[in-house]
This record gives C-alpha cells, sequence and structure tokens, in this order.
C-alpha cells in the first residue's frame, strides 16, 4: 500500500478557495488534506506545524506564497510550495472554482514516465 500525501491548501481566509479543494480531496485515496487561511480573521489559521506536516503546499495566489515564504522559509525547507493561481472570485464549491481546482492540482500528480 503506498502511503497517503499530505495537501495543505492555503488561501487568504481559509473561506472558499482552500476549503473547496479540502472537501474535494477529503476521500481521495491518496492524499490526507488541510486548509488554512493567513489572515487572523482565517477559521483555521497557517501555523509552522501545518507547514512541515505537509508533503506539498498548494498556495492559491503568488502573494499567498510570498507571505508563507516569508514568515515560514524554515518550516518550509524544502517541501513543494505551488502556486494554482485561483483568484478570489469563487464562492465555496462554486464548479468553476472546482473545475480550475481539478485542473491545476491534478497536473502535479500526473505519471511523468507513462511508456
Amino acid at each position: 500500500m503506498t502511503a497517503r500525501i499530505n495537501l495543505l491548501f492555503v488561501c487568504s481566509r481559509n473561506q472558499w478557495r482552500s476549503p473547496t479543494a479540502e472537501r474535494m480531496y477529503r476521500n481521495d485515496a491518496r492524499f490526507v488534506v488541510r486548509s488554512c487561511g493567513l489572515s487572523d480573521r482565517s477559521p483555521r489559521q497557517l501555523r509552522e506545524t501545518d507547514l512541515t506536516w505537509a508533503d506539498v503546499v498548494f498556495a492559491m495566489e503568488t502573494k499567498h506564497r510570498a507571505r508563507i515564504l516569508g514568515q515560514f522559509r524554515e518550516a518550509v525547507g524544502d517541501t513543494p510550495l505551488h502556486v494554482l493561481d485561483i483568484p478570489d472570485d469563487y464562492e465555496f464549491m462554486n464548479p468553476e472554482l472546482v473545475d480550475l481546482l481539478r485542473d491545476r492540482v491534478e497536473w502535479h500528480f500526473l505519471e511523468k514516465n507513462s511508456a
């Protein structure tokens, strides 16, 4: 049995984008998922322990990646930190948001060496 990959999704307030991603992947046998926000007003604010737990981190925007690295560079270490380039234009579980997340997350897990 293959070990599950710990995915962490980060957006501004942990209200729409990252909780949507967490909901989408929470029953996926490949992954264990968490979502966090960077704002003090986030229901679940990003902590160093979230970053050390994660195998892969997905930030919704470039500004999120910059802030994560600015505040938690040591905790991130060599953990892949990808930007999904998804603006804050969608509500929770919006079908267009779901499609964007699926396309941009799944790309990172495609078999690179398929014959």
